[in-house]
């Protein structure tokens, strides 16, 4: 493929069906990219691989693209939920971004006694998602949960899913460590605000038994580098870190 113009999109992917561009994407191609008709583009939705189509009508506000054949089939993304507190926009946006990337399945916005935003624009988020797995070569979005408080997120959480907490200080066992130990399944992680979690907030999880400590080294990490740092530490041991992208060109 000598393009790199990736777009997700929301349509069935069937060679029989031609798929419709939303006015967002039309404009971008039209008159960012430049794209005439008969230009090459990837498609993909999640559900059906990934595909190679033509730009086969290009608008001021409409696209209609024609798939050609499919580039690779369906494959899921690691069973990975982080529930992480949000913090300025811009860092909050980093967080999206970059856990998209690194291939989590699922991002839950965390209120917290130290959260700093407690209004959390989903819709902005996942249009962050999107553009993360677009560039990314990823195949599917994370899910984008609406917030939930701490307290609930512990108590709702699934007993058969395994729950790491970050914990930037007091009895935890090494996040490689652990992960080494569990290897598959399905896992989640929870980091908090800047600040840290409160003393009560710390005690409520530690009485959870589905709550695991797990420690990031010995430096007192930001909040979006703990995240990251987190996701990238397990899907090197025990996620899909032995993968390599698809080969473009």
């Amino acid at each position: 493929m000598a393009t790199s113009t990736r777009l997700f999109v929301t349509q069935d992917l069937t060679p029989d069906q031609p798929v419709v561009a939303t006015s967002d994407q039309a404009h971008y191609l039209g008159r960012v990219l430049r794209l005439q008709a008969g230009a090459s583009v990837i498609l993909f939705n999640g559900r059906d691989g990934e595909w190679s189509a033509t730009l086969s009508e290009i608008g001021r506000s409409t696209g209609l693209f024609t798939l050609t054949e499919q580039i690779r089939p369906q494959i899921g993304s690691p069973d990975l939920w982080l529930a992480f507190a949000p913090v300025k926009k811009t860092q909050t946006d980093f967080i999206v971004q970059k856990a998209t990337e690194l291939g989590v399945s699922r991002l839950i916005p965390l209120l917290t006694e130290r959260t700093q935003s407690e209004r959390v624009k989903t819709d902005r988020l996942r249009a962050t998602a999107i553009e993360a797995a677009e560039q990314s070569e990823r195949l599917d979005i994370p899910e984008i949960s609406e917030p939930v408080r701490l307290d609930r997120l512990i108590l709702e959480w699934p007993k058969e899913r395994t729950l790491f907490v970050c914990a930037e200080a007091g009895t935890a066992i090494p996040l490689a460590e652990a992960a080494q130990a569990r290897k598959s399944g399905a896992v989640g992680f929870v980091t908090g605000p800047e600040g840290g979690f409160s003393a009560a907030e710390l005690d409520f999880m530690h009485q959870s038994p589905l709550v695991l400590p797990v420690g990031l080294g010995p430096r007192i990490l930001r909040a979006e580098t703990a995240a990251l740092a987190a996701l990238a530490v397990w899907q090197a041991v025990a996620g899909d870190g032995i993968s390599r992208p698809p080969r473009r060109g």
